[in-house]
Protein backbone atom coordinates (compact mmCIF):
# COMPACT_ATOMS: atom_id res chain seq x y z
CA UNK A 1 0.00 0.00 0.00
CA UNK A 2 1.13 3.44 -0.76
CA UNK A 3 0.88 5.89 2.60
CA UNK A 4 -1.04 8.92 2.00
CA UNK A 5 -0.60 12.11 3.99
CA UNK A 6 -2.95 12.48 6.78
CA UNK A 7 -5.52 15.04 7.84
CA UNK A 8 -3.73 15.55 11.22
CA UNK A 9 -0.28 17.72 10.76
CA UNK A 10 2.65 16.52 12.82
CA UNK A 11 3.66 17.60 16.44
CA UNK A 12 7.38 18.92 15.12
CA UNK A 13 7.50 21.34 12.84
CA UNK A 14 5.54 22.98 10.15
CA UNK A 15 5.64 20.36 7.20
CA UNK A 16 3.76 17.14 6.86
CA UNK A 17 6.95 13.97 6.74
CA UNK A 18 7.31 12.80 3.90
CA UNK A 19 5.71 9.77 3.25
CA UNK A 20 7.14 6.66 1.32
CA UNK A 21 6.35 6.62 -2.08
CA UNK A 22 5.70 3.66 -4.05
CA UNK A 23 8.70 3.84 -6.00
CA UNK A 24 8.05 0.88 -8.64
CA UNK A 25 9.93 2.14 -11.55
CA UNK A 26 8.18 2.15 -14.68
CA UNK A 27 8.57 -0.74 -16.96
CA UNK A 28 10.76 0.18 -19.93
CA UNK A 29 8.52 1.16 -22.96
CA UNK A 30 9.32 1.56 -26.62
CA UNK A 31 10.17 4.89 -26.53
CA UNK A 32 13.02 4.83 -23.52
CA UNK A 33 16.15 3.98 -26.49
CA UNK A 34 19.33 5.68 -27.13
CA UNK A 35 18.76 8.85 -28.70
CA UNK A 36 15.11 8.93 -27.87
CA UNK A 37 13.97 11.46 -25.38
CA UNK A 38 11.24 10.09 -23.03
CA UNK A 39 7.97 12.78 -22.02
CA UNK A 40 7.49 13.33 -18.66
CA UNK A 41 4.37 13.85 -16.78
CA UNK A 42 2.47 14.87 -13.68
CA UNK A 43 -1.01 13.54 -12.99
CA UNK A 44 -2.63 15.16 -9.75
CA UNK A 45 -6.17 13.91 -9.04
CA UNK A 46 -4.51 10.67 -10.55
CA UNK A 47 -6.72 8.42 -8.10
CA UNK A 48 -10.14 8.17 -9.94
CA UNK A 49 -12.31 9.95 -12.59
CA UNK A 50 -10.23 12.42 -14.67
CA UNK A 51 -6.68 12.00 -13.48
CA UNK A 52 -7.30 8.77 -13.76
CA UNK A 53 -8.50 8.53 -17.29
CA UNK A 54 -5.53 10.43 -18.31
CA UNK A 55 -2.81 8.90 -16.45
CA UNK A 56 -4.24 5.44 -18.21
CA UNK A 57 -4.35 7.07 -21.72
CA UNK A 58 -0.71 8.94 -21.46
CA UNK A 59 0.64 5.19 -20.29
CA UNK A 60 -0.97 3.69 -23.26
CA UNK A 61 1.24 5.68 -25.63
CA UNK A 62 4.47 3.85 -24.33
CA UNK A 63 7.05 7.31 -23.82
CA UNK A 64 5.44 8.75 -20.83
CA UNK A 65 7.21 8.80 -18.06
CA UNK A 66 4.76 9.36 -15.55
CA UNK A 67 4.63 10.61 -11.63
CA UNK A 68 0.51 10.17 -10.46
CA UNK A 69 -0.79 11.62 -6.85
CA UNK A 70 -4.27 11.46 -5.04
CA UNK A 71 -6.06 10.55 -1.88
CA UNK A 72 -6.43 7.74 -2.24
CA UNK A 73 -3.23 5.17 -1.36
CA UNK A 74 -5.12 1.94 -3.20
CA UNK A 75 -6.63 3.10 -6.15
CA UNK A 76 -3.47 5.21 -6.85
CA UNK A 77 -1.47 2.49 -7.19
CA UNK A 78 -3.67 0.35 -9.11
CA UNK A 79 -4.29 3.50 -11.90
CA UNK A 80 -0.20 3.70 -11.86
CA UNK A 81 -0.25 -0.31 -12.33
CA UNK A 82 -2.26 0.12 -15.04
CA UNK A 83 -0.31 3.03 -16.54
CA UNK A 84 3.43 2.21 -16.13
CA UNK A 85 4.10 5.21 -13.60
CA UNK A 86 5.50 5.84 -10.31
CA UNK A 87 2.76 6.72 -7.47
CA UNK A 88 2.83 9.33 -4.58
CA UNK A 89 -0.04 9.24 -2.43
CA UNK A 90 -0.67 12.72 -0.99
CA UNK A 91 -2.90 15.13 0.31
CA UNK A 92 -1.74 18.60 -1.39
CA UNK A 93 -3.67 21.31 1.28
CA UNK A 94 -1.47 19.79 4.16
CA UNK A 95 1.86 21.97 4.83
CA UNK A 96 4.89 21.10 2.91
CA UNK A 97 2.71 18.42 0.47
CA UNK A 98 3.45 20.47 -2.51
CA UNK A 99 7.10 20.31 -1.89
CA UNK A 100 7.90 16.93 -1.04
CA UNK A 101 5.45 15.97 -4.32
CA UNK A 102 7.55 18.40 -6.45
CA UNK A 103 10.57 17.31 -5.11
CA UNK A 104 9.98 13.74 -5.97
CA UNK A 105 8.60 14.15 -9.43
CA UNK A 106 11.89 16.03 -10.19
CA UNK A 107 14.09 13.32 -8.88
CA UNK A 108 11.78 10.05 -10.06
CA UNK A 109 11.94 11.55 -14.08
CA UNK A 110 13.85 14.35 -14.47
CA UNK A 111 12.52 17.60 -15.46
CA UNK A 112 8.51 17.74 -15.73
CA UNK A 113 7.00 18.23 -19.44
CA UNK A 114 3.45 18.40 -18.66
CA UNK A 115 1.62 19.15 -15.44
CA UNK A 116 -2.01 17.83 -15.89
CA UNK A 117 -3.52 19.65 -12.51
CA UNK A 118 -7.38 17.47 -12.24
CA UNK A 119 -7.49 17.15 -8.60
CA UNK A 120 -10.79 18.77 -7.32
CA UNK A 121 -13.89 18.72 -5.57
CA UNK A 122 -17.62 19.81 -5.39
CA UNK A 123 -20.30 20.47 -2.85
CA UNK A 124 -24.16 21.15 -3.63
CA UNK A 125 -26.50 22.30 -2.47
CA UNK A 126 -28.12 26.15 -1.52
CA UNK A 127 -24.93 28.12 -1.06
CA UNK A 128 -27.00 28.77 2.45
CA UNK A 129 -26.58 26.00 3.48
CA UNK A 130 -23.16 25.15 2.87
CA UNK A 131 -21.09 24.47 6.18
CA UNK A 132 -18.18 26.83 6.37
CA UNK A 133 -15.31 24.69 6.56
CA UNK A 134 -16.83 23.00 2.70
CA UNK A 135 -15.80 26.84 1.13
CA UNK A 136 -12.42 26.14 2.37
CA UNK A 137 -12.05 22.71 1.62
CA UNK A 138 -13.69 23.77 -2.52
CA UNK A 139 -10.87 26.74 -2.68
CA UNK A 140 -8.11 24.71 -1.10
CA UNK A 141 -8.22 21.80 -3.13
CA UNK A 142 -9.82 23.07 -6.33
CA UNK A 143 -7.80 26.50 -7.03
CA UNK A 144 -4.93 27.07 -4.31
CA UNK A 145 -3.28 23.83 -3.95
CA UNK A 146 -2.84 23.67 -7.84
CA UNK A 147 -1.51 27.20 -7.95
CA UNK A 148 1.05 26.26 -5.28
CA UNK A 149 1.87 23.41 -7.87
CA UNK A 150 2.03 25.47 -10.63
CA UNK A 151 4.41 27.67 -8.95
CA UNK A 152 6.63 24.92 -8.11
CA UNK A 153 7.02 23.26 -11.13
CA UNK A 154 7.08 26.11 -13.61
CA UNK A 155 10.36 28.39 -12.96
CA UNK A 156 12.22 24.83 -14.39
CA UNK A 157 9.86 24.71 -17.69
CA UNK A 158 10.62 28.21 -18.05
CA UNK A 159 14.25 27.49 -17.83
CA UNK A 160 14.35 24.70 -20.14
CA UNK A 161 12.48 26.47 -22.64
CA UNK A 162 9.39 23.83 -22.75
CA UNK A 163 6.09 22.77 -20.89
CA UNK A 164 2.96 22.59 -20.75
CA UNK A 165 0.32 23.43 -17.86
CA UNK A 166 -3.00 21.59 -18.01
CA UNK A 167 -5.93 23.01 -16.05
CA UNK A 168 -8.89 21.11 -15.88
CA UNK A 169 -11.41 23.31 -15.27
CA UNK A 170 -15.51 22.97 -15.83
CA UNK A 171 -18.42 24.55 -17.41
CA UNK A 172 -19.75 25.48 -14.54
CA UNK A 173 -16.85 28.04 -14.13
CA UNK A 174 -17.28 29.43 -17.24
CA UNK A 175 -21.32 30.10 -16.69
CA UNK A 176 -22.10 29.30 -13.20
CA UNK A 177 -24.51 26.58 -12.01
CA UNK A 178 -27.33 26.76 -9.76
CA UNK A 179 -26.44 24.93 -6.27
CA UNK A 180 -22.97 24.50 -7.26
CA UNK A 181 -22.08 28.45 -6.21
CA UNK A 182 -18.67 28.07 -4.84
CA UNK A 183 -17.49 25.44 -7.27
CA UNK A 184 -18.68 27.19 -9.89
CA UNK A 185 -16.29 30.44 -7.94
CA UNK A 186 -13.24 28.29 -8.02
CA UNK A 187 -13.43 26.92 -11.54
CA UNK A 188 -14.00 30.09 -12.54
CA UNK A 189 -10.91 31.86 -10.59
CA UNK A 190 -8.83 28.20 -12.21
CA UNK A 191 -9.91 29.07 -16.07
CA UNK A 192 -9.03 33.09 -15.07
CA UNK A 193 -5.94 32.26 -13.76
CA UNK A 194 -5.04 30.30 -17.05
CA UNK A 195 -6.02 32.95 -19.38
CA UNK A 196 -3.58 35.79 -17.62
CA UNK A 197 -0.59 32.91 -16.90
CA UNK A 198 -0.92 31.99 -20.87
CA UNK A 199 -0.37 36.13 -21.13
CA UNK A 200 2.83 36.15 -19.17
CA UNK A 201 4.39 33.53 -20.41
CA UNK A 202 4.31 34.35 -24.02
CA UNK A 203 7.94 33.36 -25.48
CA UNK A 204 9.05 31.65 -23.18
CA UNK A 205 8.23 28.23 -24.80
CA UNK A 206 5.84 26.47 -21.76
CA UNK A 207 1.92 26.98 -22.16
CA UNK A 208 -1.20 26.36 -20.61
CA UNK A 209 -3.80 24.80 -21.25
CA UNK A 210 -7.35 24.89 -19.94
CA UNK A 211 -9.92 21.76 -20.05
CA UNK A 212 -13.81 22.85 -19.80
CA UNK A 213 -15.61 19.69 -19.79
CA UNK A 214 -19.50 19.71 -19.18
CA UNK A 215 -20.80 16.46 -17.15
CA UNK A 216 -18.56 13.62 -16.48
CA UNK A 217 -19.02 10.45 -15.89
CA UNK A 218 -17.31 9.81 -12.63
CA UNK A 219 -17.59 9.72 -8.81
CA UNK A 220 -17.85 13.18 -8.73
CA UNK A 221 -21.41 14.06 -8.48
CA UNK A 222 -21.79 11.42 -5.70
CA UNK A 223 -18.91 12.71 -3.90
CA UNK A 224 -20.14 16.18 -3.86
CA UNK A 225 -23.09 14.80 -1.73
CA UNK A 226 -25.74 14.80 -4.43
CA UNK A 227 -26.00 12.76 -7.90
CA UNK A 228 -26.42 13.96 -11.11
CA UNK A 229 -30.22 13.05 -11.80
CA UNK A 230 -30.77 15.70 -15.43
CA UNK A 231 -31.71 13.90 -18.56
CA UNK A 232 -29.61 16.08 -21.03
CA UNK A 233 -27.02 16.79 -21.36
CA UNK A 234 -25.65 13.36 -21.08
CA UNK A 235 -22.21 12.40 -18.87
CA UNK A 236 -19.62 12.13 -21.01
CA UNK A 237 -17.14 8.91 -20.46
CA UNK A 238 -13.68 10.28 -18.15
CA UNK A 239 -12.09 8.77 -21.48
CA UNK A 240 -13.10 11.26 -23.54
CA UNK A 241 -11.78 14.16 -21.41
CA UNK A 242 -8.32 12.30 -21.38
CA UNK A 243 -8.51 12.21 -25.37
CA UNK A 244 -8.72 16.35 -25.16
CA UNK A 245 -5.85 16.38 -22.63
CA UNK A 246 -3.50 14.26 -24.84
CA UNK A 247 -4.49 16.12 -27.96
CA UNK A 248 -4.14 19.68 -26.27
CA UNK A 249 -0.95 18.71 -24.82
CA UNK A 250 0.59 16.99 -28.05
CA UNK A 251 -0.66 20.22 -29.94
CA UNK A 252 -0.10 23.00 -27.91
CA UNK A 253 -3.92 23.91 -27.61
CA UNK A 254 -5.17 26.99 -25.08
CA UNK A 255 -8.97 25.90 -24.57
CA UNK A 256 -10.64 22.88 -25.01
CA UNK A 257 -14.39 22.07 -24.42
CA UNK A 258 -15.71 18.66 -24.24
CA UNK A 259 -17.71 18.25 -25.74
CA UNK A 260 -17.24 20.90 -28.34
CA UNK A 261 -20.45 22.11 -28.16
CA UNK A 262 -20.26 23.28 -24.57
CA UNK A 263 -18.59 26.39 -26.66
CA UNK A 264 -21.81 27.59 -28.21
CA UNK A 265 -23.52 28.71 -24.20
CA UNK A 266 -20.45 29.88 -23.22
CA UNK A 267 -20.03 32.44 -26.49
CA UNK A 268 -23.90 33.30 -26.01
CA UNK A 269 -23.31 34.47 -22.17
CA UNK A 270 -20.27 36.44 -23.25
CA UNK A 271 -21.51 38.32 -26.65
CA UNK A 272 -25.48 38.39 -25.03
CA UNK A 273 -25.60 37.74 -21.43
CA UNK A 274 -28.84 39.07 -20.92
CA UNK A 275 -30.22 36.35 -23.52
CA UNK A 276 -28.16 33.98 -22.08
CA UNK A 277 -29.91 34.45 -18.34
CA UNK A 278 -32.95 33.98 -19.78
CA UNK A 279 -32.49 31.23 -21.65
CA UNK A 280 -31.16 29.52 -18.87
CA UNK A 281 -34.08 30.52 -16.48
CA UNK A 282 -36.56 29.31 -19.16
CA UNK A 283 -34.66 25.76 -19.85
CA UNK A 284 -31.97 25.63 -17.23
Amino acid sequence: MVPAFSRTRPAAGPRAAAPDADRARPRRRPGDGPGTRTRTALVTGASSGIGAAVARRLGAEGDWRMVLTGRDPVRLRKVAEDSAATAFAADLTLPGADRQLADFALATVGSVDLLVAGAGIGWAGEFRDMPPHSIGDVFEIDVLATLRLVRLLLPGMVEAGSGRVVLIGSLAGCLGVRDEAVYSAAKAALGTFAEALRYELRGTGVGVTHVVPGVVDTPFFDRRGEPYRRSRPRPVPAERVADAVRTAAVRGRDEVYVPGWLRLPCRVRGAAPGLYRRLAARFG
